[in-house]
């Protein structure tokens, strides 16, 4: 059920008690993705899990802005602090609570919102607010499966999330950027020292925006990337609806 487009009434008959927020980011993606592609990302792979998924589920809204200040020297990138983000997140969490969906899967699509979310998830489910868990759609998967990928990481905005963007939104592609974006973008994120990642923000080793090789891939890939995904989310939804949330006892 897409809370969004039902009513209140509707809502209100609904017997389960599995929500799904999809979490993203507006920020820069080189100059051909789109700003919102780790949103689209989000809300495409929680569809795709739903979708797959045995069982009834409520999915929210999107959360379309992150924590994205490594990408703020790039216009259009919108970011919120991590305590910001945080609240939020729990805002939501705690409304979805009330109405009875006390098992809530966070489905994300941003690389920055991870550590934030894992804190909040762990905070929600320990004050017993509802059992939360963070499901990151491009951790989720093994990416050396894919051979179209030619030993492609994640990245950003190369590769992965280009194909997947193809896919599911191809209007928003700026094809005619695609070799433009690998030529003026970055092989690897960050700039390391002795394990020690000397960068912040992306524009200090990236000239466009770009970590990758965007010109690898295509829309078929992410049609495959996106089945895989949302085969792991309808997993971890099973996961979620069995486990015990029976907090344990004080050593």
């Amino acid at each position: 059920m897409r809370l969004a487009e039902t009513t209140w009434c509707d809502a209100g008959d609904t017997e389960t008690d599995l929500a799904v927020v999809p979490v993203g980011s507006t920020e820069q993606h080189g100059p051909h993705a789109p700003l919102g592609t780790d949103t689209m990302a989000a809300r495409a792979v929680a569809e795709a899990g739903i979708e797959r998924y045995d069982g009834e589920a409520v999915l929210t809204p999107a959360v379309s802005v992150g924590v994205s200040v490594e990408h703020a020297q790039f216009p259009g990138t919108l970011s919120v602090g991590a305590d910001t983000f945080r609240s939020y997140v729990s805002d939501v969490v705690e409304s979805l609570a009330s109405h009875g969906w006390d098992r809530v899967v966070v489905v994300n699509g941003h690389g920055g919102n991870v550590d934030a979310l894992r804190e909040v998830c762990g905070s929600l489910t320990r004050a017993e607010t509802a059992y939360t868990v963070p499901f990151t759609w491009f951790d989720a998967i093994d990416l050396d499966q894919f051979t179209d990928l030619d030993g492609e990481s994640m990245g950003h905005a190369g590769a992965v999330e280009t194909s997947l963007v193809r896919h599911v939104r191809a209007e928003c592609v700026r094809e005619e950027q695609i070799e433009a974006a690998r030529d003026g973008g970055a092989s690897t994120w960050g700039e390391y020292r002795h394990g020690v990642n000397l960068a912040y923000d992306s524009a200090e080793f990236t000239e466009n925006g770009v970590v990758g090789d965007p010109t690898v891939g295509s829309a078929e890939l992410g049609t495959q990337l996106l089945a895989v995904a949302g085969k792991q989310l309808a997993d971890l939804f099973e996961t979620v609806r069995e486990r015990s949330v029976e907090r344990p006892d004080r050593r």
